[in-house]
């Protein structure tokens, strides 16, 4: 008895199946994994929030007294060195509290500008008193009137100098903080000018 015939279709798509099977049962490599930059490295990559916790863990780091005193030392030393050069140079940034701003700035430059009687204080203090110590009545009158007569000028001129600088001060930073500028000042003329510090910018008679 003869069965039905199978279409030739059907046995050419039923070859083809079982062909394309074992392809697509082959195992897939992901390309990733074999550039995967956690492999090279042994170790995952921290995320953001874990490295900042890291650093800061080392910055809270517990030290001995011995450590904080000796870094406290060197700051210390380092912030005396760059106030010592900007006293030198004039470096805004390094000069201490007192001498900074451009208020102070202008009323260094004032006094530095002009002859001051007080500065020649000292010079002429030595003279009067070599003069005093000589047993000489008419030399210790002659001392006597000298102390006299610095004093006094020493006096006009630091009245006129104040004046003078308060009304400039006013004209130059009518919005700023000027108090105590002019005893900063009064007190820096009666310094000798190449000891002052921060030392002189200006030259004699030079316009602020």
């Amino acid at each position: 008895m003869r069965g039905n015939p199978v279409p030739l279709g059907f046995v050419f798509r039923s070859r083809a199946k079982e062909e394309k099977a074992p392809a697509d049962k082959a195992p897939v490599t992901d390309s990733k994994q074999t550039r995967d930059p956690q492999a090279k490295k042994g170790r995952p990559t921290p995320k953001r929030s874990e490295a900042q916790s890291q650093r800061r863990s080392v910055a809270n780091t517990p030290v001995t007294r011995k450590d904080a005193s000796k870094r406290q030392r060197d700051e210390r030393r380092v912030q005396m060195e760059r106030q010592r050069q900007a006293l030198a140079g004039g470096d805004e940034r390094y000069l201490p509290a007192r001498d900074k701003g451009p208020v102070r700035k202008f009323a260094r430059d004032h006094v530095d500008a002009r002859f001051n009687v007080a500065e020649f204080f000292l010079p002429m203090a030595v003279i009067i008193l070599a003069l005093s110590l000589v047993k000489t009545t008419q030399l210790q009158n002659i001392a006597l009137l000298l102390w006299l007569v610095v004093i006094v000028l020493i006096v006009l001129d630091s009245i006129l100098s104040g004046f003078r600088l308060r009304k400039r001060l006013n004209e130059r930073f009518p919005d700023q903080n000027k108090k105590g500028a002019v005893a900063y000042a009064l007190m820096r003329s009666l310094q000798m000018r190449r000891f002052r510090l921060p030392k002189a910018q200006v030259k004699r008679g030079e316009r602020p």
